[in-house]
Formats: C-alpha cells, structure tokens, sequence
C-alpha cells in the first residue's frame, strides 16, 4: 500500500508524554503527526491527581526540567482553554521528626534552587482550609506548584495542537510496525522521517526487546475521588504530610530523613507495604483527589485491594477536614518506571526515539523533557 501521509516526525501516545513531545517538536516548526490508538488517551495521564510538582524533584537537572515544564503549562492551558490554579504545595508536620526534615529542608533547599517555606500552625491553617488541627505542628510551604484536571487537560491539548500549530491527530489508530520511513498505524500506511514512541506503560506493542535489559517495571497506584465540595469550599494547596518526604527524592538532602523512614517503616508497616503516602489535591469541580499507593511488578493484578483503599481513607483524614468525605470515584492507574532513572530515553533505530519510564513524575517534568530530547535530536 502506498503512503497515504509525509509528516517530519510522528509521534506515537498521546498521553502526556506524547503530547508534550508533539507540542515541542510542532514548535520547532516540524510538520507532526499524533498517534493514538484509543479515541482518547487512557492511561496514567488521565488518571493522576493533576499536581505540577517542581519541589518534590531530585536537585540538580530534574528539578530545572519541572520548573521549565510549570511554565509551560501555564501557556499551554491559556492558550488551550482549560482550567489550571497554581495553588502551591503543603507538605504537613504532625510529629517533632516531620517538623526536622522540614527545618533542614528549608535551611538547605535554597541553595539548590528550591523555593520554600517554614510555617507555624497558625501560618498553615490560614493557608490551608483543610488542615487537620489536631496535632499539627508546622508545615512546607512552596508556592511553584500548580493543579490541573489531568481528564481535562488531556482532553483538550490535542484540538488545541492541531488547531495553533497544525499537528495531524489519528486517535483510534494503533501504531503496529515501524520501519523508517515507513509506519503501519489503523490499517494503513504512513511515511515520515522521525519516529517518537511514547506509549507508556506499553511494552509489548513496540520494541518489546528493548525492554527485556532496560530496567523498566510497571506501578499501579490507587486513587480515590471525592463528590464535589458543598457550598464551592476550595482546600487550598495541595497537600501532604510526612509520608510524602521518603517518597520525593528532593528530601534525600537531608539527614533527618533516616530517622523519619525508621520511625514510618516501624509504626505503619501496612503504609510500607503498599508504598501508600497521602496526596490531596482538588479539581475545578471541587471534588477532592485522594491517593496513593504504589504496587510494583510487570503485570499488576487488575483487581483493586480494599484495603488500600481503607488506609488510604483512614489516613487521609488524619491530615484534612473535609465539608464531605463522600466518594464518588475509585480507580487504579499504571505507569512505566525506571529503577534508578527519572526518565528513558532509548534509539532502537535510526531517526527513532522512545520516550517513557517517567514515573509518576510525568505530568510535572513532561514538557520540560521534550525540551531536552529535540535539543540533543539535532
């Protein structure tokens, strides 16, 4: 079958990874197609609290590559008309050990280039609506993160992309083969001279030797969402609490985190076990993200465990005050992960890249990582 299409580079997912790829790579004035085998995107992208989280990334090149991705985000969701607030973050101390890796991080953290925060209780509960009181001592504030609704979000990036910058969008056409200049996507043929494959947690379609050696695994996580708030209450900022500092890699600066680790492994072994942490974040709704867990292997079981739900609840309102605690939605979601690697980034053929294993750090350094893979794609 002769090719039907040229484009200069096509980009394969368009969850967030793709998308962000697409936008870069369209505004470099590239002639781009978008790959997508469902009608819309699916995966982790769509099922993930929204939250741009520059203060939770290793120091150094991944932090930089968030807050590059922030801007970012805060011209594409002008300009692609979907809701976005940049609420900030709030990570909250209960206990004296919290209250430490807090007071370290904020003395080292400048240093680095993180922008934080120390706060009283008086200072967080006039930040923070839904704060527990009850024990609090102090809390991080950082004011670079911002919150989208991933399920919108996601929605719109493609028709905003196709729209400002002419990309080609084939949702519902499963790439199948790739063969440079050649692609076989939804039955028919294609022809281009760049191949991006972003397709997640998907090993098996494309490339499934690539990643028999490469490190990566899969995560499911689970997550929980309220009904909407009554009477448009608004939480805030994001928040966390001392879970959260043994699960984000920019707290490794400080030595106070060993102690704190010993002290959640020992007294909530069940957290442990689950690689559960609390996250709050609220859509434009008002309805209230719950979650997470973290379930490592490569095939997750499809069934969700009530009790990590249980735990995740019972915690949760531990650290927050909710109008309403009703849950309306519960789901799981899986992403790619690398062992070691905030990214991957693989050539199995000329002119070919794969681009995956984020983590779950993809909504926050996306944009910023397609910046770095066409500067080093001359």
């Amino acid at each position: 079958m002769k090719p039907i299409q040229h484009a200069n580079i096509a980009v394969i997912g368009a969850g967030i990874v793709g998308l962000a790829h697409a936008l870069e790579a369209a505004k470099r004035g590239y002639n781009v197609i978008l790959f997508e085998r469902d009608q819309y995107a699916l995966g982790a992208s769509v099922r993930n609290f929204g939250m741009v989280l520059p203060v939770g990334m290793a120091p150094g090149a991944v932090h930089q590559r968030a807050l590059r991705s922030r801007n970012i985000w805060l011209e594409v969701a002008r300009e692609a008309g979907f809701w976005h607030e940049p609420v900030g973050f709030m990570i909250l101390a209960y206990r004296p050990d919290e209250m430490a890796v807090l007071t370290e991080f904020c003395e080292r953290g400048p240093a680095l280039g993180y922008i934080g925060q120390l706060l009283d209780k008086t200072e967080v509960l006039q930040r923070c609506a839904g704060a527990n009181p009850d024990g609090l001592l102090g809390g991080l504030w950082s004011p670079t993160e911002m919150v989208v609704d991933p399920r919108e979000a996601v929605r719109k990036i493609p028709a905003y992309l196709a729209r400002q910058y002419g990309v080609t969008l084939r949702f519902g056409a499963a790439v199948t083969a790739i063969d440079l200049p050649y692609i076989e996507a939804g039955g028919q043929t294609w022809q281009v001279e760049r191949a991006l494959v972003c397709g997640g947690s998907d090993f098996e379609t494309l490339y499934p030797e690539l990643f028999q050696a490469s490190g990566l695994t899969r995560c499911k996580l689970q997550m929980l969402r309220t009904e909407p708030q009554p009477d448009n209450w608004r939480l805030g900022p994001m928040l966390a609490t001392g879970f959260t500092l043994k699960h984000y890699p920019a707290f490794s600066l400080c030595e106070s985190l060993t102690p704190l680790k010993a002290r959640l492994a020992a007294e909530y072994p069940e957290l442990e076990q689950w690689g559960i942490h609390i996250l709050a974040s609220q859509n434009e709704a008002g309805e209230v993200i719950l979650g997470d867990s973290h379930e490592y292997g490569l095939a997750p079981e499809p069934f969700d465990r009530t009790e990590i739900d249980e735990l995740i609840l019972f915690h949760a309102q531990k650290m927050l005050r909710l109008p309403s605690l009703k849950i309306s939605q519960r789901w799981h979601g899986v992403y790619a992960k690398h062992v070691e690697q905030a990214a991957v980034i693989e050539t199995p053929a000329e002119n070919v890249r794969v681009v995956t294993g984020l983590g779950g750090i993809g909504m926050t350094t996306s944009f910023g990582l397609a910046q770095e893979t066409f500067e080093a794609w001359a």
